[in-house]
């Protein structure tokens, strides 16, 4: 399911399209947290298979060819603290249920955090951006030129590190920039809503409030 915010819509952001699967709420976010903050590895798969779902939606809308899969990183800090990045462990177990696996490639080590920055919470939209700029740097650029490239993260929440990603991409070649999330927080309008978990969904949002 996906939908434009006001937002986006207005600020013409540097992605073609923003999709996702539910709303940062209930059992989706307590999900999100299970494999980001507790690091229960599993949960990735059952993310992936949300994700999977989101990405069969907006595969009839996507341009022919290969699609780079890009996720976003995480500083080297935060990636030997958190021991794994969840957006590129959620983009591989998606991969496994989209109905044309060839259709991707993940590409993983492309795009870099290539310098720290404090928490986004509280910032302005002008502070957020100023807090990204020069955060990220394409390591391989071969490798997404002249491509269409599908950006995968955890959280829509502004839309501040994706916009930033995906000019980042841009400027190193990429032809156009889709991004595909799990949930988001951005008021928008009815058509976006979250599905009811299935049981296994339910069961491990449930081991969240143990």
């Amino acid at each position: 399911m996906d939908a434009l915010c006001g937002l986006c819509q207005s600020a013409h952001p540097p992605f073609e399209r923003a999709v996702a699967y539910g709303g940062y709420e209930g059992g989706l976010r307590d999900l999100i947290h299970l494999l980001k903050y507790q690091q229960v590895r599993p949960a990735a798969a059952v993310l992936g298979r949300m994700l999977g779902e989101t990405l069969a939606n907006l595969e009839p809308t996507l341009p022919g060819g290969t699609m780079a899969v890009v996720p976003v990183p995480l500083h080297a800090r935060k990636l030997a603290q958190r021991g794994f990045n969840q957006s590129e462990r959620i983009a591989r177990a998606a991969l496994k249920h989209v109905a044309q696996p060839s259709r991707y490639e993940l590409l993983t080590g492309v795009l870099e955090r290539i310098r720290e920055t404090r928490s986004q919470i509280g910032l302005t939209r002008h502070q957020r951006r100023e807090n990204l700029r020069g955060a990220f740097a394409v390591k391989t650029v071969g490798a997404i030129a002249d491509r269409e490239v599908l950006l995968v993260d955890d959280v829509f929440t502004t839309g501040t590190t994706v916009s930033e990603c995906a000019r980042v991409l841009q400027r190193a070649g990429a032809n156009r920039v889709w991004v595909a999330t799990l949930a988001r927080t951005l008021k928008v309008t009815s058509m976006f809503a979250v599905p009811e978990l299935g049981e296994e969904e339910e069961r491990f949002a449930a081991a969240a409030n143990v």
